[in-house]
């Protein structure tokens, strides 16, 4: 009898250790495994004689709410002028909101501008990509891409499977259980994007746990592209967002990558080239990147900044360990280091902790001796939601501007993100229009823009602090 126990206890410990054995070597594999073919993309170097700059902008005047938005209005004219093909691919549309408070119609907008683009011609090859966000991951149809697809536009809702996992511990769990018996079905649980929206399954709930996006945002066509920080969701219409447009050769570059992502849904399809102008000249130079290789060009930016440069940034999120510390070294060796951040009070409509900004920045100012200058867009209901450092020296600036948060999951081959660099004379216009801008808001010219770092740093607490901490520490964020 005991020789029996002790057989079934041996036996116990031999199924343990192979279960351990297996979830180790699926963690390990998926966190660290060979990225898809063209993601992180980084394409050549073009000249360029302009670069146009687009922002949007909410603040109070006179006790009103003012919206000062120029974005999406240039998206709409880029499509109207697109003769051979569009390519569009946005992290959200979607216009579903949890309560009507005047919000721009983004989504429905998009949604009829591209129908009435296909109307009058239906063989114009448009192509819109997006993320599983705007089904509920797989819960329900996406409301505002059904139409397009029935009126024959390609609309591809990326398969998010083959990317690295950024919450391994989490994941390795879904993919060994639930990830195999699908999301779709009959929605029982509340939406968590919206209040009264459609309803998701368990199956769906648990996806989302993966906190895994196609996050890029990219307007393109034959002759414009356009990578904004701005999402075609109409709860987010009151958001602070910036853009760029580039034209020319690098478009093909642009193409190349949004056929990498096609590629991990539906191979089959296949996006237009770009048959324009070859030519490349200018003061400025130009590149596409996305992924990690955005990573690496604003590491060695900010690492190549020497005593008495500027660097700004306008950024929503800012929480990667590597940059936080570059910015730090910066500061400490005499460059002028300025901040505009978000101070993360909403998401979604639902109030946030104030993570990760506020506990980044109270680091960063120990650390600096108080060197860095930081102020806080004084948001209300909107967002600060850019996503831009801009670097100047002298003679030449350089602009990192597009999807990617400044975090390890948007910067780290874990989302999709896109981003475009600029470098040029610092007396360039694309240059003089960025340093206006950040000027506009430091400076509070025409309204109360921004507020100093004292206004949400009084109420950070010991609890924020401590809860970014093992944030940090596991890598369990949603950031």
């Amino acid at each position: 009898m005991k020789k029996k126990k002790n057989w079934w206890k041996k036996k116990r410990w031999i199924a343990i250790g192979a279960l351990l054995i297996i979830y180790i070597s699926v963690l390990l594999y998926h966190q660290y495994k060979p990225l898809p073919d063209g993601i992180s993309y980084e394409s050549s170097e073009y000249q360029m004689e302009s670069v146009q700059f687009f922002r949007d902008l909410t603040y109070e005047q006179n006790g009103e709410r003012v919206l000062d938005h120029e974005i999406f209005n240039r998206v709409e004219q880029v499509i109207e002028e697109a003769e051979e093909f569009i390519v569009i691919d946005i992290f959200m549309i979607d216009g579903r909101v949890n309560e009507d408070k005047g919000y721009p119609d983004l989504a429905g907008n998009l949604r009829d501008q591209l129908l009435m683009k296909k109307e009058e011609n239906p063989d114009l090859p448009i192509t819109v990509i997006t993320d599983p966000v705007n089904t509920g991951y797989g819960s329900y149809e996406a409301e505002w891409l059904v139409p397009l697809e029935e009126s024959g536009i390609n609309v591809v809702i990326t398969n998010l499977d083959p990317l690295r996992d950024s919450t391994p511990l989490y994941s390795t769990f879904w993919r060994l259980g639930p990830g195999w018996f699908g999301q779709g079905g009959e929605g029982w649980i509340a939406n968590p994007f919206v209040s009264g929206g459609p309803e998701m399954t368990l199956r769906s709930y648990l996806m989302l746990g993966n906190v895994k996006a196609n996050h890029r945002k990219a307007v393109i066509t034959e002759k414009s592209g356009m990578v904004l920080s701005a999402n075609a969701h109409n709860e987010s219409g009151f958001h602070n967002n910036v853009a760029y447009e580039v034209s020319g050769p690098i478009i093909q570059e642009m193409l190349n990558a949004e056929q990498a992502v096609v590629n991990l849904s539906d191979p089959e399809i296949q996006l237009p080239q770009y048959e324009g102008s070859q030519e490349s000249e200018g003061a400025l130079t130009v590149k596409y990147v996305t992924e990690g290789k955005t990573y690496e060009a604003i590491l060695s930016a900010i690492e190549q900044t020497e005593p008495g440069d500027e660097i700004w940034m306008a950024m929503f999120y800012l929480a990667e360990p590597e940059i936080v510390n570059a910015l730090e070294q910066a500061a400490l060796r005499d460059v002028e280091v300025s901040l505009i951040l978000d101070p993360n009070e909403t998401a979604f409509g639902n109030k946030k902790t104030g993570l990760p900004n506020r506990p980044v920045i109270h680091e960063m100012l120990e650390n600096t001796d108080d060197r860095l200058k930081i102020r806080w867009y004084n948001v209300d209901i909107e967002q600060f939601h850019p996503k831009m450092i801009y670097l100047k020296s002298n003679n030449e600036s350089t602009i990192i501007s597009g999807s990617a948060n400044f975090t390890a999951r948007n910067l780290t081959d874990y989302n999709l993100e896109n981003n475009l660099i600029i470098k040029g004379p610092s007396s360039s216009d694309v240059m003089t229009a960025t340093e206006t801008y950040f000027n506009q808001l430091w400076q509070n010219e025409g309204a109360e823009y921004t507020v100093p770092e004292e206004e949400f740093q009084g109420v950070l607490s010991f609890w924020q602090r401590g809860v970014y901490a093992v944030q940090k520490a596991l890598g369990l964020t949603t950031y």
